[in-house]
């Protein structure tokens, strides 16, 4: 079963999280960013000469694989336990312990120089294993290694060295961290490693994932999946095992730590999710969209199967659930393609998942149209969209070829595709006035493709638009 043990919620349970819910929507503030749709009443004018008009809109922030972290409050606060919500979102897994206690976060490398610095005297230990005494305050690395030490002038240390805390005190490289702190030179270049054990590495992880004042069962699922994920994607043969940032996940330190968070974690203490006796790869991000993404179309290979695809159902408190228009012109496509000549058209195939497995985008080159194809994911992070579950509205309108000039109220032949975009209207002005709405444009149901004739009898700019966006404008001269 989906849900598990417990079934759905009680009357009583469904009014608590009512309020709560009303709390969090009420508290919710959007993010400023080139994926939010344009503000109420202004709208978007393509520049001069940009070409046709992309209109990029779609769902969810991130890969959609595993758990969606807005997902996972609203299972809370329909009174999901974390236990029901892990299951959902990775079916066939079941609870273990963690064998491995400690855990190494690379936390700088590539540096020239580092600072650590503590609030009591602390130890070094270097790498032939002999123990150092240093004064409290800063202490600044070079590659070369050189200390003050044991009250003496400084002399350079055998690495790699291990950096120690004094008693209840903590050590400070940029944010302050619990544990150890070993820093090695590679390649004439300083590299520092946060050797720490792995409940108190969460601390610095589950608060920095998720904001600390969600519900405490999707605090507990998120420290489970952090935990787990920490133990699965562990790096064969580095000295490192996880990245302090994205490439693994968030780790900031004591800096991020809040109670409800750490809370979380101590209430899973060492809880893991298994999947055929071993941890289970239990990736998440911030918004599924509604609809989770298999780990075999967002990664390609054989997949997981833990990680399927499905129905993700309380996505829509989230924010980003929904996102866009995002309007991004010819010129801007044909840059993130690598295309040569101006886009006129671009169609998405999908995979399983409904994302965007490639984006085949048209283009005209001396006239003649030219193709382009690249992975959805490749076009996402080069136009910085939220996701791979997009959909791409076309606002493209060409004269006639060649564009010369004509005599006044020559019947002149424009053509364009207008595809999944509501309300789109030709407009016309003469060079310099006031735009006026000429004509609704009627396209053909499935390309979205039309033409229609137009008697100038003046020089004229057209263009295509709706209350929210308008593509670039085209020009008829007439002598």
């Amino acid at each position: 079963m989906l849900f598990g043990r417990t079934g759905l919620p009680s009357r009583r349970v469904l009014a608590r999280t009512l309020v709560a819910l009303t709390a969090l929507l009420a508290a919710v503030t959007l993010a400023s960013a080139p994926h939010a749709a344009p503000s109420s009443g202004k709208q978007y004018v393509a520049p001069s000469g940009s070409g046709a008009l992309f209109l990029f809109s779609g769902h969810g922030w991130g890969h959609g694989v595993g758990m969606g972290q807005w997902g996972a409050q609203g299972y809370a606060l329909q009174g999901y336990t974390y236990e029901q919500i892990l299951a959902a979102y990775y079916p066939g897994t079941t609870s273990g312990q963690a064998s491995t206690t400690s855990i190494r976060v690379l936390l700088a490398s590539g540096k020239k120089s580092l600072t650590i610095s503590t609030g009591k005297p602390y130890t070094v230990e270097d790498g032939d294993g002999i123990d150092h005494t240093l004064a409290s305050g800063k202490t600044n690395l070079t590659p070369s290694l050189q200390l003050a030490v044991d009250g003496g002038p400084a002399q350079a240390l055998t690495p790699p060295l291990t950096f120690m805390p004094a008693g209840s005190s903590k050590l400070t490289l940029g944010r302050t961290y619990r544990g150890r702190i070993v820093v090695d030179v590679l390649n004439g270049r300083l590299r520092a490693i946060n050797v720490v054990p792995l409940e108190q590495y969460l601390y610095g992880v589950v608060p920095a994932e998720m904001p600390n004042t969600w519900l405490p069962a999707a605090l507990q699922a998120q420290a489970v999946a952090a935990r787990s994920y920490a133990l699965a994607s562990r790096k064969a043969a580095a000295p490192f095992d996880v990245y302090a940032d994205g490439r693994s996940q968030m780790y900031l330190g004591i800096s991020a730590e809040k109670p409800a968070a750490t809370q979380a974690v101590d209430e899973t203490t060492g809880e893991v999710l298994l999947y055929a006796g071993h941890v289970a790869t239990t990736f998440f991000s911030s918004s599924t969209g509604g609809w989770t993404q298999s780990a075999a179309d967002a990664f390609g290979g054989a997949g997981k199967p833990y990680l399927p695809s499905a129905r993700d159902p309380f996505d829509g408190i989230s924010p980003y659930h929904n996102w866009g228009p995002v309007p991004v012109t010819a010129t801007m496509l044909g840059k993130a393609l690598g295309a040569s000549g101006p886009a006129v058209d671009a169609t998405v195939a999908r995979n399983s998942s409904r994302r965007v497995k490639t984006v085949k985008v048209t283009s005209l080159l001396q006239g003649e149209p030219a193709t382009t194809t690249a992975s959805g994911s490749s076009i996402a992070s080069a136009l910085a969209l939220r996701s791979t579950w997009f959909s791409i509205g076309v606002l493209s309108l060409q004269p006639p070829s060649p564009n010369a000039p004509v005599a006044s109220g020559t019947r002149v032949r424009l053509t364009g595709v207008a595809r999944g975009v509501r309300g789109v209207v030709l407009q016309a002005r003469s060079p310099g006035g006031e735009w006026k709405p000429l004509k609704s444009i009627v396209p053909m149901p499935k390309t979205g493709a039309f033409h229609l004739a137009v008697k100038p009898k003046a020089t004229t700019d057209y263009r295509l638009a709706t209350a929210q966006n308008a593509a670039a404008y085209v020009r008829i001269r007439v002598t």
